[in-house]
């Protein structure tokens, strides 16, 4: 066939396995979409809490090597405001987990010298959890090193509602005016206006089980986020996972709208 434009160079490949390269950049902030943990359960003809059990395994694995590969912030997807639609049995069970898990892993956390903040609406959570929450919290304020960020009860679009809400109150009682509302305003009043700015925005986003949705997590956080989703079921996911889609995320051209080269816009 004749071709009166020269035919582009395709640039689309599958997506393949990469070597972990302690000498690029690792990103600084990592989000997580724990998913599959049932789906593991049902597979091995258990519960689908025994899921959720051996999920908490990995989360213990996942924040020591993130930690130990340099990585500021890890902001894990634990419990979303639609969590509450699943049996009371196993949501009862999700409320207890963080008192268990805290109990036994705050120690270690001390000696990795990692912080806990929980964002969320938590404030409706049970008062067992809330205590284990807010003792966790409490017991690592002072490390000074990565930064394990649970979402529990966590919905992005009820985030954006809160700060809507309490920029409209501010507007009036502080006199602020429109004109000093930009992204980075609106960004303090997020749940995540907590952390610095330069590692507020994921700049990866993971989700295990072979899922590939967003589910109501970081809507606005993650605009220039890498999307990595993998078929690894959550308790399955290791320490050498996390360096495959750390070095995936290496290897991907980020351009944030723009081109790097003049070779990319012929």
């Amino acid at each position: 066939m004749l071709r009166f434009f020269p035919e582009k160079n395709k640039t689309f490949q599958e997506e393949q396995e990469y070597t972990f390269d302690s000498e690029l950049p690792v990103p600084k902030h990592i989000a997580i979409i724990m998913d599959g943990n049932g789906r593991w359960a049902q597979n091995r003809r258990l519960p689908r809490v025994a899921g959720h059990k051996e999920g908490m395994e990995t989360v213990k694995k996942i924040t020591k090597h993130a930690s130990y590969l340099g990585v500021k912030v890890l902001t894990l997807y634990a419990f979303s405001t639609e969590n509450w639609k699943r049996p009371e049995e196993e949501v009862n069970f999700l409320m207890q987990l963080p008192v268990d898990f805290f109990d036994t892993f705050v120690p270690e956390l001390m000696k990795e010298n990692v912080r806990v903040n929980v964002m969320g609406e938590y404030d409706v959570l049970p008062a067992h959890t809330q205590d284990a929450v807010n003792r966790a919290v409490k017991q690592t304020s002072e490390n000074t090193g990565m930064i394990l960020n649970f979402a529990l009860n966590y919905g992005s679009r009820a985030e954006m509602v809160s700060a809507v809400k309490n920029i409209a109150t501010d507007i009036t009682t502080k006199n602020i005016e429109v004109e000093q509302i930009d992204d980075d305003f609106i960004a303090d009043y997020l749940m995540t206006g907590f952390l610095p700015k330069e590692v507020r925005d994921p700049e990866v986003l993971i989700r295990t089980s072979g899922e590939e949705r967003i589910s109501n997590f970081l809507l606005w956080q993650i605009a220039y986020s890498e999307l990595l989703f993998t078929k690894e079921l959550w308790p399955d996911y290791s320490e050498a996972s996390l360096e495959n889609s750390i070095a995936i995320f290496q290897h991907r051209n980020r351009r944030f709208g723009g081109l790097k080269n003049k070779e990319e816009n012929k």
